[in-house]
């Protein structure tokens, strides 16, 4: 009876530390300066990028109906021969850019 218990408890605890872990790592951020890196690669696809921003604390956005935690970033690209900057917020777990907007 005492083994069963002992064996007992120690798949509980580790079925516990699995389900613990598996949470805790699907909730992790991505840092910001890996998110500012992927989202220069997917703005350089439309032209070379002079300059590029982000905040390093993330906050809470909702769009399209859904809440997110994004980073807010910029870049200042050349379009055309003309310098453009750009906001973006991008998912703090993925890296994906939820919106971008011109600023003038």
């Amino acid at each position: 009876m005492n083994k069963r218990n002992t064996a007992l408890s120690f798949g509980l605890g580790l079925a516990a530390g699995i389900v613990i872990g598996t949470q805790l790592v699907q909730r992790r951020k991505m840092s910001p300066e890996k998110v500012l890196k992927q989202a220069k690669e997917a703005f350089k696809q439309q032209g070379p990028i002079s300059g590029s921003w982000i905040y390093m604390n993330a906050e809470k956005i909702i769009r399209n109906g859904l809440l997110y935690n994004a980073y807010r970033g910029g870049v200042t690209h050349t379009i055309d021969g003309k310098n453009k900057q750009l906001e973006f917020y991008a998912d703090a777990q993925n890296g994906t850019i939820i919106s971008t907007t011109e600023v003038s």
